[in-house]
């Protein structure tokens, strides 16, 4: 097979070449179709355009707390729009996302935050009473952001002095 003329010349380049990663995804998808339906909870909608902005709002909160590349971000949630937000907005601010199974005990969530370093943990009012138990048995203790899933109506409390909205 002979080489056609639109064959040559084209190795890659920022003009022919972009990778597509989570992170771009998100941003093309909220420039592109921005009021396109990316999230329903519940009666909760949101857009693309609404999505990518609470990503990076929670970025740039996250940016403002200290927490930047290389520092792991823990969540305990349930599959909730905060969940979305934050396997995209933990990136953005340049951290490492660390979701831990709501299913596990106090002692495993407690081994995974001391592991992991977290110094933020983003946790669902509706999983607090083993969260709480967790948090008494880490050595490290990470700045609690609470959640409180509308769709939740059951017992729980918060645990830390920041509310997730």
């Amino acid at each position: 097979m002979t080489a056609s003329p639109y064959d040559t010349g084209l190795d890659r380049n920022p003009a022919n070449f972009q990778p597509l990663t989570p992170l771009t995804l998100l941003e093309r998808a909220a420039a592109v179709s921005p009021d396109q339906l990316a999230i329903v909870h519940g009666p909760l909608r949101r857009s693309y355009r609404e999505f990518y902005a609470r990503t990076r709002r929670l970025a740039s909160a996250l940016n403002k707390r200290g927490i930047g590349r290389g520092d792991t971000v823990s969540a305990v949630l349930a599959n909730t729009p905060a969940m979305l937000e934050c396997h995209y907005g933990v990136p953005m601010a340049g951290a490492v996302l660390n979701t831990i199974n709501t299913r596990l005990d106090a002692a495993v969530i407690a081994f995974q935050l001391d592991h992991g370093g977290a110094k933020v943990l983003i946790a669902d009012r509706e999983f607090s009473k083993t969260v709480k138990e967790a948090l008494l048995l880490c050595k490290v203790k990470p700045l609690v952001i609470d959640y409180d899933d509308p769709e939740y109506s059951g017992p729980g409390e918060r645990l830390g002095g920041i509310e997730y909205e």
